[in-house]
C-alpha cells in the first residue's frame, strides 16, 4: 500500500486488488464512501456465502492495470443490481452499480486484507 498525505493532511493510500487467478488487477485510492456487511438474499446468491463485504467509492476512482478485457459483467434484467467477475477464474471484481452513481468494490477482492471497520450490516434479519 503507498500513501501519501494530501493537502489535508489526510492520508491517501492507494490499495491495490486482484482476481485470484490474477489476470485481473486494479488499483484504487483509499477514498470510500461507505462500507457495508450486506445480508440480503441477493448479495447471498451473487457471493454464494452468507453476506457480501461491498465498498463504496466514487466511480472514476479505479485504474485497471491488467486484464480489464477479461471482465464479464452481470446487469439484472429487472432488478436493480450488477456484478462483475473475472471470465477466467469467477472472482468478483469492481463494478458500477446499475444507476452508475457508485463503484462497488467487493472487499475481498482487495490483495491485502482491508483493515476498517464497516459502517454496518444491512439487511440483517
Amino acid at each position: 500500500m503507498n500513501s501519501k498525505k494530501a493537502k489535508d493532511g489526510v492520508s491517501r493510500a492507494t490499495l491495490r486488488g486482484a482476481c485470484l487467478c490474477g489476470e485481473v488487477s486494479y488499483q484504487v485510492k483509499h477514498q470510500f464512501n461507505n462500507f457495508y456487511i450486506c445480508h440480503c438474499r441477493q448479495c447471498q446468491q451473487l457471493t454464494g456465502s452468507a453476506f457480501a463485504a461491498n465498498i463504496f467509492t466514487d466511480p472514476e476512482n479505479i485504474e485497471w492495470l491488467s486484464g480489464h478485457d477479461g471482465v464479464s459483467n452481470y446487469n439484472h434484467p429487472s432488478r436493480g443490481f450488477s456484478k462483475a467477475f473475472c471470465s477466467k477464474c469467477g472472482s468478483a471484481l469492481p463494478f458500477l452499480n446499475k444507476s452508475g452513481q457508485s463503484l462497488i468494490i467487493p472487499a475481498g477482492s482487495l490483495s491485502k486484507a482491508f483493515e476498517e471497520i464497516p459502517e454496518a450490516n444491512i439487511f440483517v434479519n
